[in-house]
């Protein structure tokens, strides 16, 4: 997959500017932005993703333009095809794993839940068939993270946004989610971006490496 984004935005918040102006390609199975906490990689990441609009500028992904100013371009997030697992998790606290995973956007617009088997493969894709009727408040930080994930893979995205993936657990544990995550993607073959301020990670998931600083793409 290839994607290319060059985009602008200004944000104000109590008297303060920030100008986000990144530039990039990538034509590789991983993507990492990398750099500290409010540098912008999150902004971008919501702009792929199409949870902000940039002020100007062009986001594609492989031959389809999500994002093009110019020519009054603007595909909805609900159709880019984009998965998304947030720093938070942002999971259902009242649905169960399983309905978690099942309850995922497949086309369109429309929610529609999955089957049991797809849902049961997934589960078992992130080793998490044995906890398919637990809570959130039931799992531990690593097992939620997987959840997130799981859900992310099941709305059979053409790109997997993740943010900050790893931040809530230990070194650890950090270690040995990352090392899963690497598998996961390669069995379910989806490009990933990730983005984040740990160096390990950079060195882990290899791909090419945007690093991001103030809002812009540091060469």
């Amino acid at each position: 997959m290839t994607f290319s984004v060059a985009i602008e935005k200004k944000l104000r918040a109590d008297r303060r500017e920030f100008l986000l102006s990144m530039k990039f390609d990538s034509n590789t199975d991983v993507t990492v932005l990398y750099g500290t906490s409010g540098a912008g990689k999150t902004l971008t990441m919501q702009a792929i993703a199409g949870l902000i609009r940039p002020d100007a500028g062009r986001i594609a992904v492989d031959d389809r333009v999500l994002f093009d100013s110019a020519m009054s371009i603007e595909v909805p997030a609900r159709k880019r095809h984009v998965g998304l697992v947030f720093q938070d998790y942002a999971l259902f606290p009242h649905l169960t794993v399983s309905q978690n995973v099942g309850f995922a956007q497949k086309r369109g617009w429309r929610s529609q839940r999955l089957s049991n088997r797809e849902t049961e493969s997934i589960l078992a894709s992130v080793h998490l068939e044995s906890f398919a009727h637990a809570y959130p408040s039931d799992l531990s930080g690593g097992q939620r993270q997987r959840v997130a994930l799981a859900r992310a893979i099941a709305s059979r995205p053409r790109l997997l946004l993740l943010d900050e993936p790893f931040s809530a657990l230990d070194s650890e544990l950090r270690a040995k989610l990352r090392a899963e995550l690497i598998e996961i993607r390669r069995r379910a073959d989806i490009p990933m971006l990730v983005i984040t301020h740990d160096a390990s990670d950079v060195a882990a998931f290899g791909g090419k490496t945007v690093h991001v600083d103030n809002g812009s793409v540091i060469e």
